[in-house]
């Protein structure tokens, strides 16, 4: 692990202020990315083996709709994740994501974040809080979607 890498990781907002040598830890699972537009970051069904922490570019999260083909469903960018799947089992992609512009992103290995937050339980859970907000906030960002998608008549 490179000094860079660890302060590029160490500037991540998921990553930012955990304690002790937490960084460090997670630094040491990780490896500088790039990719080019169009190019996949993962792919629906494949193995989730990776956690993105995008640091430029933009990335269109899709879901596969049978007669629509690829749809959009979010797009994030600079200081975003992308990939949880590498947390839960199955341990399966359930989406794909591709970059938009050229994206640089920290790749960080989940197998090897799952082996060190797990025999850290206070590292696990300082991830395990940062992934679910993330996770709340895009749920609540699809309800948003949904309810413009639909509209709002009144019912509950």
């Amino acid at each position: 692990m490179t000094k860079e890498l660890a302060q590029l990781v160490a500037g991540h907002p998921l990553l930012a202020g955990l304690p002790g040598d937490a960084v460090a830890t997670v630094a040491g699972c990780a490896r500088n990315m790039a990719f080019s537009p169009g190019a996949l970051l993962l792919a629906e069904g494949d193995p989730a083996d990776t956690l993105y922490l995008v640091r430029r570019g933009r990335v269109a999260i899709e879901v596969h709709s049978p007669g629509r083909g690829q749809i959009v469903i979010e797009t994030v960018g600079p200081g975003a994740v992308v990939g949880w799947s590498w947390l839960v089992p199955p341990y399966r992609w359930h989406f794909d994501a591709r970059a938009i512009d050229p994206v640089g992103a920290i790749a960080v290995d989940g197998a090897c974040l799952r082996q060190k937050a797990e025999a850290d339980p206070a590292l696990g859970y300082a991830l395990m809080k940062r992934v679910a907000a993330i996770l709340l906030e895009r749920l609540q960002m699809t309800r948003v979607r949904v309810l413009d998608l639909y509209g709002d008549d009144g019912a509950r």
